[in-house]
């Protein structure tokens, strides 16, 4: 069943790979009839860097890695809810209630919202999320750079296993933004990601087994030998 499904996740890909090089290549004939041609025009993917990331330049990963991700993301489904070393207390834990803001405000209640969004497979708004916010901080601009090839690479690609899913607009505003990268070279796109987390998976999680077996376990009292007289 695994193999099946990952045979499909690669066909589709595919796809849509062939489609972004269609599209490219139209680009780069477009920008030759202009007189505008890139430097490696022999190669009609890499009309600019950023859109390599979406294309055949970049080494296509093989189906055996997808399936064994597929395997991994299934076998996560029955961890626990929450990070032992970033357990919180149980006033932090009932705030998460209030709003979106204070959950994600709370070291803790990302890490748990984390471990709930792995097992709806989506883990990869809140990594994408947490990229942009690490980002933000940068101020090298080599390293600024590097990062935001990384976060392009990881979560924009089509070809990435942990693709967020964005708009069209979105998209553009990116490819934009890419060719004269910054800190701030994704915060469109954080947001909408921010925005989908809080009105998709924020509300099932507050109705989840997950949060309240977290509650519960957070007003039990801790099982402590008795002192000795």
């Amino acid at each position: 069943m695994v193999t099946h499904m990952g045979s499909k996740w690669v066909e589709m890909r595919k796809r849509q790979m062939q489609v972004h090089q269609e599209a490219a290549a139209s680009v780069l004939q477009a920008r030759h009839r202009m007189g505008d041609t890139p430097t490696n025009a022999s190669n009609a993917c890499c009309f600019c860097w950023c859109c390599c990331c979406s294309c055949s330049c970049l080494t296509v990963r093989s189906e055996d890695e997808t399936i064994q991700r597929t395997t991994y993301e299934r076998r996560t489904e029955g961890t626990s809810n929450c990070d032992d070393s970033l357990k919180p207390a149980l006033e932090d834990a009932h705030s998460w209630s209030t709003s979106f803001e204070k959950i994600m405000k709370s070291a803790a209640g990302r890490s748990c919202f984390r471990q709930f969004l792995r097992t709806e497979f989506s883990e990869e708004n809140m990594m994408f999320w947490l990229a942009c916010e690490d980002l933000k901080k940068e101020t090298n601009k080599t390293v600024v750079e590097e990062k935001v090839r990384q976060i392009y690479e990881d979560f924009i690609s089509i070809l990435s296993p942990k693709e967020v899913s964005l708009d069209s607009r979105v998209r553009d505003v990116i490819n934009r933004n890419m060719l004269e990268p910054t800190s701030h070279t994704f915060d469109d796109a954080q947001q909408q990601i921010y925005t989908l987390m809080q009105r998709d998976s924020y509300p099932r999680y507050m109705n989840s087994a997950a949060y309240a077996d977290l509650l519960t376990s957070l007003e039990e009292p801790s099982s402590e030998p008795p002192s000795e007289p």
